[in-house]
């Protein structure tokens, strides 16, 4: 059973930086693609950022200049860098991975809070 774990999530200050790790287990196949999205309450989920086995990375405009998507393909894991966070970017990151069948798994979401 595939399963996406996220983790680095909590409770910054405007202007902190958090670093959220995804690892994918119960599978031998790498992902065509893996990223990030996010759901704020009461707001839709929405794409944070991708990226692509090659490493071809997109970025919302949001979290553009102050986000690093990266993945290891050998461990099956993505990371999101986020730096100068801000208190729009509070909700709950949710990873992702998409199978060349265009499958997608989720992860369970890790919430990330920032104060003003």
């Amino acid at each position: 059973q595939v399963q996406l774990m996220e983790s680095g999530g909590g409770l910054v200050q405007a202007g902190e930086s958090l670093r959220l790790s995804c690892a994918a287990s119960g599978t031998f196949f790498s992902f065509n693609r893996m990223g990030w999205y996010r759901q704020a309450a009461g707001k839709q989920r929405e794409l944070v950022a991708t990226v692509a086995s090659g490493g071809t990375t997109t970025y919302a405009e949001s979290v553009k200049g102050r986000s690093t998507i990266s993945r290891d393909n050998d461990e099956n894991t993505v990371y999101l860098q986020m730096n100068s966070l801000k208190p729009e970017d509070t909700a709950v990151y949710y990873c992702y991975g998409r199978r060349a069948s265009g499958r997608d798994y989720w992860g369970q979401g890790t919430q990330v809070t920032v104060s003003s």
